[in-house]
């Protein structure tokens, strides 16, 4: 099953780098690509994939940068984060399924879940508040953050090293990650959520990362395809993204699969916090520029 799914998510990432790196090629050769701020989108891409690897999430990085810096267009900002991202996180996906070992039907039950939540579940999530998803996923990640935090500290007992699930955690499982995956149609991560939901569940932390990474490498290709062919994506900050990135992903996979079991459930509450003030922030920002 696994190397189905390895297989699927190659062909969806090989039509994916056909379509891309033919139309770099075709701006490449009609002059459209300059050289100027590549090492700065090459550094940026690098860092951001770097952490993501970490679990940390590569868009709000490679947003309040180029903004920050002001080195390309807010038009094409999405269209960018989508294909500059795409390789880098299926490369992140196959490494982590390839070499950390998680119970076959959880994984794989989790992954289908996330796609279908994307799917059949965006035009149920179109219709929330983003604001309220924002603030309801931000509580609930501080809540899950000091019952992880009470694990660590021993005060009171949660936490695992199981590698699959079976019955009414699985289910729940399932069920949450289809939701995660229609959010994500409203811009909410899905990495910092499925790493507490793992957690809370009683699983192997490490166990989180093929999980949330296949889920988003499933999704990323066939959106960034489209970004591709109607170039809504800026040329030389994507490339540029996407080959430093890569090298950051290498290097990142490299640390997190050597990381001590304990070291990694202190990253994953390090992630689950930053990640529940930048949803609550967001949601603070959203209600001022309404006010």
């Amino acid at each position: 099953m696994v190397k189905i799914l390895l297989g699927s998510l190659i062909l969806f990432v090989s039509y994916f780098a056909f379509v891309y790196f033919s139309d770099i090629y075709k701006a490449a050769k009609a002059g459209k690509i300059d050289k100027k701020n590549f090492i700065a989108f090459g550094g940026i891409g690098f860092l951001a994939n770097f952490f993501d690897t970490l679990g940390v999430g590569s868009f709000a990085i490679v947003t309040s940068i180029v903004r920050f810096l002001k080195l390309t267009d807010d038009r094409t900002l999405p269209g960018t984060l989508n294909v500059s991202c795409t390789i880098p996180t299926v490369l992140e996906a196959i490494i982590f399924l390839t070499v950390i070992k998680v119970d076959k039907i959880t994984m794989i039950s989790m992954i289908m879940a996330a796609v279908l939540g994307a799917v059949i579940g965006a035009d149920i999530v179109a219709k929330f508040n983003i604001r309220k998803v924002r603030i309801g996923m931000g509580l609930a990640l501080i809540v899950v953050a000091v019952m992880m935090l009470s694990g660590l500290l021993k005060l009171m007992p949660i936490g695992g090293t199981a590698n699959g699930l079976t019955g009414i955690k699985l289910v729940i499982a399932i069920g949450c990650n289809f939701i995660l995956g229609a959010l994500m149609q409203l811009g909410v991560g899905l990495y910092a959520p499925c790493m507490a939901l793992i957690y809370a569940l009683g699983m192997n932390p490490l166990a989180a990362f093929p999980i949330m990474m296949g889920s988003c490498a499933f999704l990323m290709p066939a959106g960034s395809v489209q970004f591709v062919k109607k170039e809504a994506y800026d040329r030389k900050a994507s490339i540029a993204i996407t080959l430093f990135g890569c090298v950051g992903v290498l290097i990142a996979a490299y640390i997190v699969k050597s990381l001590p079991l304990q070291i990694v459930k202190w990253l994953v509450l390090v992630i689950v916090i930053y990640t529940s003030i930048m949803l609550l922030e967001s949601a603070s920002k959203a209600r001022k520029q309404i006010i």
